[in-house]
């Protein structure tokens, strides 16, 4: 646990809040008077800050009065990564993003489990967004320039930060990326890695052979089978899914990182509202008076998400690192309420 009994949001003010505070597990009998006081005036401050009501647009609206008028937020996820979005054998859904999208829930309904998931490939998941088919895309997805300039997309902020690498067989005696000249490559069609894989290999003055596949678990298969030398896609999805192949130990994430990767959840552009609410959400503000305290009662704060779903004590095992708060030499931050 991150924070003590009397929790983050007793130490909010109109200058500073902590990104863990989106969530933290509390009875509501331990919440003292003030701090229910200052939930309303930060709830408050956001509401005419972000302008809901009379000032939004009608288009702003379009989003929240439909999700409202479902009773539910249909968010987009991947396909199955363990520790950030996975369904169990029940079919419920849980991990790091998935935690983004039960936040939004509780901000909008007061209720963390009125979610749908629309599990959905690297090639479908924009599509998806910009149809309408979903409200949110929370899936280990890029924020990039294009990205977010020409596919109508806006990107809500960074939830994890990661970097590309790559995982081969320990059996292949591989100690560096710079000993794969040749090798049969294995990665998701639809994402940023073919292109980092791509100016890696040709910055080094390597070759090698892209095998592609549109689905993740087809990558696992071909990889697991030996159809390629090499899996490579972000660091914490190699974490997530050597858990699936047949001898987890037996393979190695070699130590390159290739790229920068921070990975966000996304909307369409030109819902203004529906943007503010999913940002702030996941920066710890949100819509009613009780806003915070239902994401972070039903939900958990982001360092005991993070711990949860893919810290040091799960399968994963990934470290904070640059994912911590900055005030304990990470780079994670939510904007100043002021």
């Amino acid at each position: 646990m991150e924070h003590g009994p009397s929790f983050v949001i007793a130490k909010m003010n109109t200058r500073n809040v902590h990104f863990d505070s989106i969530f933290h597990p509390q009875r509501k009998s331990n919440l003292r008077g003030d701090t229910m006081k200052k939930l309303s005036f930060l709830s408050a401050l956001c509401g005419a800050a972000m302008g809901f009501g009379a000032v939004a647009s009608a288009n702003a609206a379009t989003t929240l009065e439909a999700v409202k008028a479902k009773g539910f937020v249909q968010c987009g996820v991947s396909q199955g990564l363990p520790g950030f979005s996975n369904a169990d054998d029940s079919g419920k859904w849980t991990g790091l993003d998935v935690d983004l999208c039960r936040a939004v829930a509780a901000a909008v309904f007061g209720d963390a489990e009125k979610v749908k998931y629309s599990p959905l490939s690297a090639k479908q998941r924009f599509t998806a967004l910009s149809s309408g088919e979903i409200d949110i895309l929370s899936r280990n997805t890029t924020w990039t320039m294009t990205r977010d300039t020409q596919l109508g997309l806006n990107f809500a902020g960074v939830n994890y930060y990661d970097g590309q690498g790559m995982m081969v067989p320990t059996a292949l005696g591989v100690k560096s990326a710079t000993e794969l000249d040749g090798a049969n490559i294995c990665t998701n069609t639809g994402t940023t890695t073919e292109l980092n894989i791509t100016d890696y290999f040709r910055t080094n003055g390597m070759s090698f052979n892209l095998v592609a596949f549109e689905k993740a678990d087809e990558v696992v298969a071909a990889y697991d089978a030996g159809r390629c030398d090499v899996y490579t896609t972000d660091r914490s999805g190699l974490a997530a899914q050597r858990g699936k192949l047949t001898q987890p130990d037996s393979h190695v994430v070699l130590p390159e990182i290739i790229s920068k990767e921070p990975l966000g959840p996304v909307v369409r552009q030109g819902d203004d509202q529906w943007f503010n609410i999913v940002r702030w959400s996941l920066n710890a503000i949100g819509l009613s008076n009780d806003w915070a305290y239902n994401i972070i009662m039903q939900v958990g704060n982001y360092g005991e998400s993070y711990e949860k779903h893919v810290g040091l004590n799960t399968p994963l095992k990934l470290a904070r690192g640059v994912n911590s708060l900055w005030s304990k030499g990470g780079i994670l931050y939510a904007a100043p309420i002021r």
